[in-house]
């Protein structure tokens, strides 16, 4: 059985200021990217690693992974996000995967546990995803004025890696493309979900987090060094 690791890295995300995406920025002396892929190469069930990133990155992404095992040939990703997980889906065809395990390039402190929890919850179900629940008091806001509390209760904050049987996911995108192309999907999950497969919630921790902000890459260098 193939276990094979999508990291979908195409994004131009700037917000942190700088020239460089924010998947090639340093962390602790190495790009966010390495520590994203090492953290799932290094687990014994996933079996190939297959990065999809923009074509102006080819020689920052040449850069950042040098040395590292477990690496499909890269493909270059769509216009969204969307179109660069189904390019890595198809692309990936070739190694007949029972599973793939979809994740963002800069969430780089999954544990090795709860990339087992979601490849255990595949033989169950014939999706998987990571989540925490909210903790917060929601508010819902218009116009700077509070206009009503939301019940928190049943509400999960949705992270990666989102675990698919890889056959169910390709078709679930297929299927997205033809039957809602103007439809907005956010993630996987929600093209899974469109496609009406069952998709189960696994626990992730807090420690999980996607680097968006200046914070973030803080909190992360801090967490490099525990």
């Amino acid at each position: 059985m193939v276990n094979v690791a999508l990291i979908v890295a195409a994004g131009r995300g700037y917000r942190l200021g700088g020239v460089l995406p924010k998947q090639y920025l340093p962390l602790g002396g190495l790009p966010i990217l390495r520590h994203t892929i090492e953290a799932l190469a290094g687990h014994q069930h996933i079996d190939a690693i297959q990065v999809l990133i923009h074509p102006d990155d080819a020689q920052l992404y040449e850069d950042a992974v040098a040395g590292l095992d477990k690496l499909c040939p890269v493909l270059f990703g769509g216009a969204q996000r969307q179109d660069s997980v189904r390019l890595g889906l198809e692309g990936i065809a070739g190694l007949k995967p029972a599973n793939v395990l979809i994740h963002d390039a800069v969430r780089p402190f999954i544990a090795s546990h709860t990339i087992s929890a979601v490849l255990e919850a595949l033989v169950r179900s014939p999706a998987a995803i990571v989540g925490v629940p909210l903790a917060d008091t929601l508010k819902r806001v218009e116009e700077g004025l509070v206009t009503g509390t939301v019940d928190r209760a049943g509400l999960w904050r949705a992270q990666t890696p989102q675990g698919f049987r890889y056959a169910a996911i390709l078709k679930a995108h297929r299927h997205a493309v033809q039957s809602a192309p103007e439809t907005d999907f956010t993630d996987d999950a929600m093209i899974a979900e469109h496609a009406g497969l069952r998709v189960e919630m696994v626990l992730g921790t807090e420690d999980n987090f996607k680097i968006t902000t200046a914070s973030d890459l803080a909190r992360a260098e801090f967490l490099l060094k525990l």
